[in-house]
């Protein structure tokens, strides 16, 4: 949650896990974690970073434009981000389970 950490707190890492859902027309959510990224992004230089999500609809264009936000903040984006539409099952989580493993390998 990213009420839990402030932008600023987040940018003294050097590995960071990102996660939001897809909301409205493939959008990352507005009220809280688009401003909480449009603060820490211009702080992601050289940082590693995994981003995962949901979705309901869609074909997943919320992901891609927001890995390209990331790479173009100047971030190592680790793989592709991941996105499971509604609940994760088993392959989803375990997918999880494996970016999670390449952050902290990576």
């Amino acid at each position: 949650m990213v009420s839990a950490i402030s932008a600023a707190e987040a940018a003294g890492y050097d590995r960071l896990a990102l996660g939001c859902p897809s909301m409205g027309a493939e959008v990352l959510e507005e009220g809280e974690f688009e401003p909480f990224f449009t603060e820490l992004e211009s702080k992601l230089s050289g940082k590693k970073v995994v981003l995962f999500g949901s979705y309901g609809w869609g074909d997943g264009q919320w992901m891609r434009e927001w890995e390209e936000r990331t790479q173009k903040a100047g971030a190592v984006v680790l793989g592709e981000g991941l996105t499971v539409n509604e609940t994760p099952d088993d392959a989803g989580l375990a997918a999880c389970r494996e970016l999670g493993r390449s952050l902290a390998s990576g």
